[in-house]
């Protein structure tokens, strides 16, 4: 499976797949915000990372309008936020076979270009 997560209107993710071009041509790529995530996507990421919480953005503004910086978050909680709120989502986030890509710095785009060509 080929595919990644994005959202249409974030200036990093639109940048990301630009610079990824062809090689990213054959993708099923799903756009967050028109087509909501089902707790099964958000299970399987969270399989091949190893948690919610590294799939979870803090940066989100939502997540200080909603006070989420003072409260203890669980997995679950992070699981049914992603899930409720795209914006939780870090991205874009690339699923190749069994490995996934949360492409959130330079060094993930570097390796994901690797193993891509």
């Amino acid at each position: 499976m080929k595919k990644v997560y994005y959202l249409s209107t974030c200036t990093t993710c639109k940048r990301i797949m630009d610079e990824l071009g062809d090689l990213i041509a054959d993708f099923e790529k799903q756009d967050i915000k028109n087509e909501q995530m089902t707790f099964d996507q958000i299970d399987a990421m969270k399989e091949r990372s190893g948690s919610f919480e590294s799939l979870f953005s803090r940066k989100a503004m939502k997540y200080r309008s909603m006070g989420l910086g003072d409260k203890d978050l669980s997995e679950a909680d992070y699981r049914k936020l992603i899930q409720e709120e795209y914006t939780f989502l870090k991205r874009p986030v690339f699923i190749v076979d069994d490995q996934i890509f949360i492409v959130n710095s330079k060094k993930v785009v570097e390796s994901l270009k690797e193993h891509l060509s």
